[in-house]
């Protein structure tokens, strides 16, 4: 678990309180109608691990209850497995701010434990084949939710990959396509590129215009779909080669051209794999030329871990 490494908490940027914040108040934007009927008894919850899986989400948790002016002990650790139905945490304070905030808490903590078991479990099965590569998120997270899914997949085991659109430049098909129109269109030609020029060709100027804007300090990856746009990508300078919805055959043999090809050359890069990969196919993907497989079924659709909260009065 990235855990053993660190606290994970302190990875986290301040602004992740203000959207514990909104999260609340779209709870209970108006009147909380149950909340009068409790009163302000003192009380605790327990919160109760209800199915297997790995605890993860508790900065967030806590922030909730922090708010609602509650305590939180929690009697597991961030990264623990659960075998329900185990005793994870005791939320203490005023019964009716326990329950004001007993979804939301739930709610993100139910959803980050499913991500970093899920990851948990597809990093086993690809480390079961003896392959020692990155497994890696993408960016198709859930919008106002992306800090907490990649918390999630840092928790199992796994790497978030980009966290967003600046921390590194990708170059996906469209981007190249639009690059070399508008060069074409500049020099007055056709607009439809794909009847003069393959995306080969395209690639070059696509990763010159992102190493001129984005600087040395960041990346540039490129999505290619054959051995040939992939070395236009090496040459140009590309850091990272993402092989999209290739076979399992077609992944190996394209890794290992690859790698030979530009052995002793000079250039640096890396080898990403994406497209489709889920727990039960990706190890087949798995050999020693690729170091990167990519994929949303980490993050995207996954599972939860079931939890709930008890309440006692003091």
């Amino acid at each position: 678990m990235a855990a053993a490494h660190g606290d994970l908490r302190h990875l986290l940027p301040g602004n992740y309180k203000r959207l514990i914040s909104e999260w609340l108040e779209e709870d209970c934007p108006s009147m909380d109608y149950g909340g009068f009927v409790v009163g302000e008894s003192d009380g605790e919850a327990r919160l109760l691990g209800k199915s297997n899986g790995i605890v993860a989400g508790v900065p967030f948790f806590d922030e909730v209850f922090s708010q609602l002016g509650c305590t939180t002990e929690w009697h597991v650790k961030e990264g623990d497995t659960l075998s329900p139905v185990q005793h994870c945490a005791t939320v203490r304070g005023p019964i009716r701010k326990i329950l004001l905030g007993e979804r939301v808490a739930l709610n993100i903590l139910a959803r980050c434990s499913g991500i970093a078991s899920k990851s948990a479990s597809m990093l086993a099965a690809l480390r079961a084949q003896g392959w020692q590569g990155i497994l890696a998120g993408t960016r198709k997270t859930t919008p106002g939710f992306r800090i907490v899914e990649k918390y999630g997949i840092l928790v199992g085991g796994a790497d978030p990959h980009r966290h967003d659109l600046s921390s590194m430049t990708m170059l996906k098909d469209n981007h190249v396509w639009a690059c070399a129109n508008n060069r074409a269109a500049a020099d007055g030609g056709v607009k439809d590129v794909s009847s003069i020029a393959s995306i080969a060709a395209a690639i070059p100027r696509a990763v010159q215009a992102a190493k001129a804007t984005g600087g040395f300090s960041t990346k540039v990856e490129v999505e290619c779909r054959s051995v040939e746009e992939a070395n236009a990508a090496i040459g140009a300078g590309a850091d990272v080669i993402m092989l999209d919805n290739f076979t399992p055959e077609g992944v190996r043999e394209a890794a290992r051209q690859l790698k030979q090809e530009w052995a002793g050359k000079g250039r640096a890069f890396l080898i990403e794999v994406s497209g489709g990969l889920t727990e039960e196919n990706a190890p087949a993907y798995t050999c020693p030329d690729v170091d990167i497989l990519s994929t949303s079924s980490i993050h995207q659709g996954t599972g939860i871990v079931d939890f709930s909260l008890k309440v006692s009065l003091r």
